[in-house]
């Protein structure tokens, strides 16, 4: 070890420098070098501080917390007590405590530090929780070692006595900080060491033991939690930074520390390990309560013994032998799930799933003693499995919230991937879309839990939570998640055992799984070759009606963002009109007047009477009601999802002339108002208007906006905005170019840097029009850009339909060339690469 005995900073921060700069030692020996390291550096100042302040013995110098457990990352705070007897006087105690403290503070360590007897550190732990966890890490340093254990001792024995009231307030803690900071196996830019299933939940396992009451489960716990550590290290050494947030930003260069491929390797890696901690705070946590119950109906029961009053009455609660069957081989103990007596795992292959299943519809957790049983002795199914296992599966994935725990004891004992060995692709695989909440794995649980909602709205409920979980299992493969899924999910539909037809139709599920919400949301619906396509694709009524369901739970298990009433209404009338065309009916055709409603038809009559434009603005605090806003029948299901903000709809009605939507989306975003949905579509007149003197006809705008800062701006003013902006006496560029000017000369917080915008044709989407997609980082003033690029190009807008998801603007443009023709493949093409190298350019150009 590198002597570091003189008291100064400067001998102490070269070999610092020099270890944290080998490349040969990370991981626990760096961490243990550099704790041992920093030992010798505070004993030579605890040494020289004595010596100067006339102390003699009677002072000890004790790491804790992290350091404590000689767990020092590059950048971690020190902890240090520094203990002393109360015989000296306070004078000579504060020279010594300077002596030590400031040198570390010239070193620029982050320091916690604090000067107590062994009876004030006592009395403060008794107070505080937190002093009280990290005093159970105590480690002498330097100085009277006696004074050291004798803390250590007592501070133990503390923790044991006060364990049975402590050990709840530790669980709320514990409970508080995971809801707070998110739990870490699906966050995509976690807190390593404060999110659930991060190194304080480590160290509350650490703190359980020490009480004796109960201890988690140590398969695995150690080499994740130092998997965690390893991680922190990278990102201080990356970072230089004492932070304990993975950002985005950061994650492939602490990969590339940690000898990762990628980001995706890095995240995968942190989730796996979180996902173990969490499974053992979930057990170790139930066996706490479990034994604290049982202690509390325990004492009243010897109080009545010794008061002479024998028999059963005094206690309160089951005994803690009883046992309640809940399926063949399976029986519910003392709140949990076990095995029963009789039960032969190792003859009876079905009894996993059974035991899941039982537990899931009771909601409550399978010991992990009858999961790790399952898991050592279960016999592997036979290919196709047995109608009674896809019976327990469907079972276990209809019980609703309860799947979720369920599942996830499965999953930590292997069992998941030994039934769907394709599983083990997507199991803590994380989603780069920031509008996914969870990674993959846990998205198609949680899709099987919004599908169990949805169950009695089809009639192969069973069809539909197959599909719910297997819908993005492709997303383990390359290529196109849904084209690989397909063919994955005939493998297993098989392998499950459904025949041939069923096996079909979840195929068909998985590889159209995105067909509605996309169809409906991008493109326009009045077109009869958008209902076509989808009835073609869908190929019967059952499946549509599937695929329905399918798409809300799939869209509510991925996030807020992810679904609105406004959406659901759109996909709600899509499927209405695949279902008439199913049936056999004619699909509507652009020559057919599309349906308007009063308020709609009364708008465009002011406007081509007044030959300007009227606009009407409502604030929107509930779902859409049948009928309303020309929107179609829709509802939330009943026990799913009630009425939710959908934001502000704006509709803007005005004569048809150049430049109407680039020039309405620019007021829009002068007046900072986000556009999540447009739509913009010509508008049929009462017959009995003579429009000779409109030629062109009118426009109708609907908008769905929210206002970025503030409230809304008044229709008044929108109007006179949007008036100015079309007789061309208020510059919308110009405007525009200002605000980006100022955004550029005083930037905001730095985010994660987004890929450049995509705009393609979008081949046989309509027969009367172009589709022109585009996709883009949503950004004030994104659908203004985009509408003037278009109107440059000399194509007319025949409608256009944009979606805003999360960050993503995924826009569609029916265009047409001067005749009102769709336009040529190649001239198609021309136009999508013009766009695109517009919006490229610098913003507001």
């Amino acid at each position: 070890m590198t002597d570091t005995t003189d008291s100064g900073p400067g001998g102490y921060a070269a070999a610092r420098l020099r270890l944290l700069q080998e490349g040969s030692r990370s991981g626990p020996p760096r961490r243990s070098a550099l704790a041992d390291l920093t030992d010798q550096w505070l004993a030579a100042l605890l040494t020289g501080g004595v010596e100067s302040a006339g102390i003699g013995r009677g002072a000890a110098l004790v790491a804790v917390g992290g350091y404590g457990r000689g767990e020092l990352s590059p950048r971690s705070d020190l902890d240090v007590l520094l203990l002393h007897d109360g015989t000296a006087d306070r004078s000579a105690l504060a020279a010594l405590a300077d002596h030590i403290w400031y040198p570390v503070w010239d070193m620029g360590l982050a320091l916690d530090h604090s000067v107590r007897t062994p009876d004030e550190a006592r009395g403060t732990a008794a107070e505080d929780l937190k002093v009280q966890l990290g005093l159970l890490d105590a480690r002498h340093i330097a100085g009277d070692a006696a004074l050291t254990a004798d803390l250590r001792t007592t501070v133990l024995a503390d923790w044991r006595a006060q364990a049975p009231r402590r050990l709840p307030e530790l669980h709320a803690l514990c409970q508080e900080r995971g809801e707070r900071h998110g739990e870490l196996q699906f966050l995509l830019e976690p807190d390593l060491k404060e999110a659930r299933g991060g190194l304080r939940d480590a160290t509350a396992l650490r703190a359980i033991a020490a009480s004796w009451l109960a201890d988690a489960p140590r398969e695995g716990l150690d080499e994740a939690r130092g998997r965690l550590l390893d991680a922190r290290d990278a990102l201080h050494l990356s970072t230089g930074r004492a932070t304990e947030r993975l950002a985005l930003q950061e994650q492939d260069q602490v990969a590339g520390v940690l000898g990762l491929l990628d980001a995706d390797a890095l995240l995968r890696q942190i989730y796996e390990s979180a996902r173990i901690i969490s499974y053992a705070s979930d057990v170790t946590w139930r066996e706490v309560e479990r034994v604290l119950r049982a202690r509390s109906a325990t004492r009243p029961r010897l109080r009545a013994l010794l008061g002479g009053r024998a028999g059963r009455g005094g206690g309160s609660g089951p005994d803690a032998g009883e046992r309640s069957p809940l399926a063949e081989g399976v029986v519910e103990q003392d709140g949990e799930v076990v095995l029963a007596r009789t039960a032969r795992p190792d003859r009876d292959p079905v009894l996993p799933l059974r035991a899941a299943a039982a537990a899931a519809q009771a909601g409550l957790p399978l010991s992990l003693h009858a999961v790790r049983r399952l898991s050592a002795a279960a016999r592997p199914l036979p290919v196709p499995w047995p109608p009674e296992a896809r019976e327990q599966l469907i079972t276990l994935l209809g019980a609703g919230e309860s799947t979720v725990g369920v599942w996830e004891a499965l999953e930590a004992e292997g069992l998941i991937t030994r039934l769907l060995p394709d599983w083990e692709r997507v199991r803590c695989r994380p989603q780069r879309n920031p509008v996914h909440r969870w990674t993959v794995d846990r998205h198609l649980v949680e899709t099987a839990v919004r599908a169990s909602a949805l169950s009695r709205r089809v009639g192969r409920p069973d069809l539909l939570l197959v599909a719910a979980l297997l819908h993005d299992i492709g997303k383990g493969w390359p290529g196109d998640h849904s084209v690989a899924g397909e063919t994955i999910a005939r493998d297993v539909a098989a392998r499950i055992g459904f025949d041939r037809a069923d096996v079909a139709v979840l195929a068909t599920l998985v590889r159209h799984h995105l067909l509605l919400v996309e169809t409906a949301t991008r493109r326009d619906l009045d077109d009869p070759a958008t209902v076509r396509s989808v009835a073609e694709a869908v190929g019967g009524a059952t499946t549509l009606e599937l695929l329905h369901a399918l798409t809300e739970a799939d869209a509510l298990a991925t996030g807020p963002a992810a679904w609105s009433a406004w959406r659901g209404s759109l996909v709600a009338d899509l499927v209405k009109r695949v279902s008439a065309v199913l049936a056999g009916e004619p699909a509507d055709d652009w020559s057919t007047p599309q349906r308007t409603t009063a308020e709609q038809e009364r708008l465009a009559v002011e406007a081509w009477r007044t030959g300007g434009p009227v606009l009407a603005l409502h604030a929107r605090s509930e779902a859409l009601a049948p009928g309303d806003a020309g929107g179609p029948e829709w509802a939330p299901e009943e026990g799913t999802t009630g009425p939710e903000p959908i934001g502000v709809e704006l509709l803007i009605a005005v004569p048809d002339q150049p430049g109407v939507l680039p020039t309405a989306a620019g007021v829009l975003a002068l007046h900072r108002l986000t556009v999540r949905a447009a739509d913009l579509r010509a508008v049929e007149l009462p017959k009995e208007l003579d429009t000779a003197g409109a030629a062109d006809g009118v426009l109708l705008l609907s908008w769905r906006v929210a206002a970025e800062y503030g409230s809304l701006p008044q229709a008044a003013r929108l109007r006179n905005d949007l008036l100015r902006a079309l007789d061309g006496s208020l510059d919308i560029v110009a405007r525009l170019a200002e605000r980006e000017a100022a955004y550029r000369k005083y930037p905001r917080r730095h985010g994660v840097h987004a890929p450049p915008p995509r705009v393609t044709v979008a081949p046989g989407s309509s027969q009367l029009a172009t589709v022109i997609e585009v996709r883009a980082q949503d950004a004030p003033g994104l659908l203004h850009r985009i509408g003037r690029a278009l109107e440059a190009t000399g194509v007319a807008v025949r409608s256009a339909h944009v979606s805003t998801l999360g960050a993503n603007a995924v826009d569609a443009f029916y265009v047409t060339d001067a005749s009102g023709a769709p336009l040529k493949p190649l001239h198609a093409t021309e136009i999508a690469q013009q766009v695109e190298q517009t919006l490229t350019g610098t913003p507001g150009q």
